[in-house]
């Protein structure tokens, strides 16, 4: 690893963190800057997670508790803007957060150190094993239509700054998924220019890990959901101070289904609006975990310990993992 990222592993494991001026994340579709001067409510919630994490699961799951309907009469994005994305103006999404009149939900893949902190907002983060993640992260990128996308970045942004990045095409990529599965695993890039590694997985986690005994951040993660849905949605109602008729849950949580997400795809999905997927339901490829099993022999599972335990302490790695069943 490099003197840099030696440091950010070091800081990984730290227990606290020292509150410090916002750390800048960046990368070809979102830039943290884009939440400087933002005008919180009181009652705002912020989603941020690692990308392939639950995301839009959890979006959907707020959307239910909030709007108090398995019902979407337009795309979930256009409910719960991706604020520091860069496929859209920003000053776009920023007059659509402000004429909203629900309680807002906003999502965002910036870690908590990157992001303002403000005591009358609850931050939400969803861990998943990273090892799910990078075959998640696989799907996805092979499902993306990057002319579409990149077109969308260039008419928002422009794409001056990645000029020789679009010369040149992106690099090259293994072509076995085991060797792709080892390549998220080892990339050395910062943390700070990527949310695609295992690095930048655990980083955005533990920004949330040393934070979790704030009142007003809320950790769930995607296997305590796939086990016990219901149960985690009227926990996460609980920590929202939202109350839903009892009559209201078993329709809300089949419309937080992985099925029913899917089968509602056109709405569901991120980016529709901008339509940057080859295919809207594919972007609901497996939701399942334990794919990893797929790639990884006995062999490898002490050469991915030994890289887990360079960037990240034993209790937290545990729920990285495994969520409350590490306990």
């Amino acid at each position: 690893m490099t003197g840099g990222n030696s440091s950010l592993a070091a800081r990984l494991k730290e227990e606290t963190v020292e509150p410090t001026a916002p750390v800048h994340y960046r990368s070809f579709i979102f830039d943290s800057d884009r939440w400087k001067n933002f005008s919180f409510r009181p009652d705002d919630i912020v989603i941020s997670t690692p990308p392939k994490c639950g995301t839009t699961w959890t979006q959907r799951i707020c959307a239910l508790l909030i709007l108090k309907s398995p019902e979407l009469d337009k795309p979930l994005t256009s409910y719960s803007p991706w604020i520091d994305m860069l496929t859209r103006p920003h000053e776009d999404i920023l007059a659509d957060l402000e004429a909203q009149t629900h309680r807002r939900f906003i999502k965002t893949h910036t870690p908590l150190d990157g992001l303002p902190f403000d005591e009358r907002v609850t931050y939400l983060c969803v861990g998943r094993d990273p090892r799910d993640v990078a075959l998640s992260w696989d799907g996805h990128v092979a499902n993306a239509d990057m002319p579409t996308l990149i077109a969308a970045r260039g008419s928002a942004v422009g794409n001056d700054d990645i000029k020789e990045f679009l010369e040149q095409g992106p690099p090259p990529m293994p072509e076995s998924e085991a060797e792709r599965f080892w390549l998220f695993v080892n990339d050395p890039t910062p943390a700070t220019e990527t949310a695609s590694s295992l690095l930048a997985v655990l980083n955005h986690l533990s920004s949330f890990w040393k934070a979790r005994d704030k009142a007003n951040v809320v950790m769930l993660h995607y296997d305590d959901l796939k086990a016990d849905l219901e149960g985690q949605m009227r926990a996460l109602a609980a920590r929202l101070s939202i109350e839903i008729p009892d009559e209201l849950w078993p329709a809300l949580v089949k419309a937080a289904t992985f099925d029913e997400m899917r089968a509602n795809a056109d709405k569901t999905a991120p980016g529709v609006t901008e339509s940057i997927w080859q295919d809207n339901k594919q972007f609901f490829r497996s939701g399942s975990s334990g794919q990893w099993r797929r790639v990884m022999d006995e062999g490898d599972f002490e050469r991915y310990d030994a890289r887990v335990r360079e960037l990240a302490a034993d209790d937290f790695a545990a729920w990285a993992h495994h969520g409350n069943r590490w306990r």
